[in-house]
């Protein structure tokens, strides 16, 4: 087994992946203010389709991203000990949390309570009083997905510099062997449904508060582990990519079930089941997820593993993406609410200039200015240079 070799060679595969990834997530946030959820603002029609099609999405993009994030972690621990590591966490995820919980996320919490308000300095003032949103004006917002990171990479330390070792070597060949069989990798679902089984009851609802978010933190976590665990082995990796359309044929399966329950008034079913209709319900969200995150990341390995002129650009600039996009989609669709125009003109406008916005304002604003990168989670501009040519992987560290 070639544990080393995992740690130190670039996988462009995962590369390609986390930018598609949060491109997708950009389209999402921009179909939020389509549907008929709850979102921090709302178009005057909504869209049943777009309902259909988020329902889908949602089960699996973050935990594909969380996978890829996990993966990121051990090629980003390669060249580092534990101090090290832990150092280079907070200064990537811990910095740009605290900046945008001050700076990029208040935006989103004004437009929503923008009647409130007087004008935008005036609501300023109360995210300084600290108190929670929605109460307060104090949040992460989509920031979540950052505070969940750092603590999942705390939490995984001892696991990540336990594969590191050599004592590793037996239980990695038990996994390997046991993920090599059909069903082996679908598996992995049962200890994700277990910890939904205990959690469910006491914290119901996705709420990305973590303190009243127990249920889905360990669910996300599971997907951050996978990553790990999967990135310190070559043979995962190549079971993954063999078992691929095997993995797609169970998501797809879920796909139509998930799609089934959204167009029928599945409650109205129950009389034909002997076990809560919400139990297939909340059991085949989890199916889905699993197993369209290996399948994808099987995929990837097939047909994105490979360079390109633009993708060192790219990874450089997709976690600042991230942090800007949700914040540009709330402005720019504020205006957009009661403009007459049809829900395919307005998703189409309003994700085309949400895309250049976010890449302008990155590109002129944080890109070139060391100080903006720092606040952004990016390396120094005299640093990038230097880990190019020594052809470190920590691109793909996690966003």
């Amino acid at each position: 087994m070639t544990k080393t070799k995992n740690l130190y060679a670039r996988r462009y595969d995962l590369d390609w992946l986390r930018v598609l990834a949060i491109i997708l997530v950009l389209y999402f946030h921009v179909g939020m203010f389509f549907t008929s959820w709850e979102w921090h603002v709302k178009n005057t029609e909504t869209s049943r389709l777009i309902d259909c099609i988020l329902a889908f999405l949602h089960q699996w993009r973050m935990p594909l991203l969380l996978f890829i994030s996990g993966a990121g972690t051990v090629f980003a621990s390669a060249r580092r000990n534990k101090k090290q590591f832990m150092a280079e966490r907070h200064k990537k995820l811990l910095i740009p949390l605290i900046f945008s919980m001050f700076v990029i996320v208040p935006p989103q919490i004004y437009i929503e309570k923008i009647n409130e308000f007087a004008s935008y300095l005036v609501f300023y003032k109360t995210v300084f009083e600290l108190i929670p949103y929605p109460m307060g004006s104090f949040s992460w917002h989509h920031m979540w997905f950052v505070l969940y990171l750092l603590l999942y990479s705390v939490l995984a330390v001892p696991l990540i510099w336990y594969l590191k070792s050599e004592n590793s070597n037996r239980f990695l060949s038990k996994i390997e062997k046991y993920f090599s069989h059909k069903w082996g990798f679908i598996s992995f679902v049962l200890p994700m449904i277990l910890s939904q089984v205990i959690l469910r009851p006491f914290f119901p609802e996705e709420t990305h508060a973590l303190i009243d978010d127990w249920a889905y933190f360990v669910f996300y976590f599971a997907f951050f582990l996978g990553g790990i665990v999967v990135a310190s082995s070559d043979k995962l990796w190549a079971i993954l990519k063999e078992q691929r359309r095997f993995h797609l044929g169970i998501g797809l399966a879920t796909l139509v079930l998930l799609e089934f329950f959204m167009l029928v008034p599945w409650q109205s079913l129950q009389p034909y089941f002997k076990i809560d209709v919400d139990i297939i319900w909340q059991l085949n969200k989890i199916v889905l997820a699993w197993s369209w995150v290996i399948a994808v990341v099987g995929y990837g390995q097939k047909y994105l593993n490979k360079n390109h002129p633009w993708l060192q650009r790219l990874n450089e600039g997709i976690y600042p993406f991230y942090i800007l996009h949700q914040t540009v989609i709330v402005v720019l669709a504020y205006p957009m609410v009661n403009w007459q125009a049809g829900i395919a003109m307005k998703f189409l406008v309003l994700s085309t200039i949400s895309l250049l916005v976010t890449v302008g304002i990155y590109w002129i604003f944080v890109r070139p200015f060391n100080f903006m990168r720092l606040l952004f989670g990016m390396k120094m501009k005299n640093s990038v240079k230097t880990v190019h040519q020594q052809k470190q992987v920590s691109n793909l560290i996690n966003i």
